[in-house]
């Protein structure tokens, strides 16, 4: 067994599985990736092999399980003194962690409507007014974050806003496919 394991779901569909693995590809953390295609027969089964929650991502290293995207990235970052998770200054750090946070636990109505699929070309739609209102919530919080935090953060700490919101970039064509591909290598923005 390898000594640093990250059990995901497909790039492609699963946002929560996609933080950790860009956090360790930007960061140059050795792993190696196992995916569980979800939601068919065997999925859960093959998933309790490895996370107590039977749901992804789940980082195994040794007897250690951390499951949970954000309890894994503050997890490599506190295990890897030499990358920096989140910001050094108080402020920017309680900010960026706000942020995140907001992002992990936040906008049901964008995530029941709007799931991940960088591969698909959705048609035009009518959305049910929650989804604008979320969609307003979050232009809120990253315009917020830019007068003291999106912009300040990605250039203070990678774990809060580059993984955090790995979701609301990946669907933009070029970093999409390079997400797909797993051609991303040290970029950052």
């Amino acid at each position: 067994m390898a000594a640093r394991i990250l059990v995901i779901g497909n790039r492609n569909y699963s946002s929560w599985s996609l933080r950790p693995w860009l956090f360790m590809k930007q960061n140059a953390i050795a792993f190696e990736e196992v995916c569980i295609p979800l939601y068919q027969a065997g999925s859960k089964e093959r998933l309790l092999k490895y996370s107590p929650s039977g749901k992804v991502p789940v980082l195994v290293e040794g007897e250690i399980r951390i499951w949970d995207s954000l309890a894994i990235l503050e997890y490599l970052a506190e295990t890897h003194p030499g990358i920096r998770g989140w910001p050094a200054d108080t402020i920017a750090r309680a900010t960026a962690r706000s942020a995140c946070a907001e992002m992990h636990s936040g906008f049901p109505a964008l995530r029941e409507n709007l799931s991940m699929n960088v591969r698909k070309v959705f048609a035009p739609r009518t959305w049910p007014a929650e989804v604008g209102a979320g969609r307003v919530a979050l232009h809120r919080l990253l315009g917020a974050s830019r007068t003291g935090g999106a912009r300040l953060l990605r250039r203070n700490a990678r774990l809060a806003v580059d993984a955090g919101m790995a979701r609301g970039r990946s669907g933009r064509g070029r970093d999409a496919a390079a997400v797909r591909d797993g051609a991303l290598k040290g970029r950052s923005r």
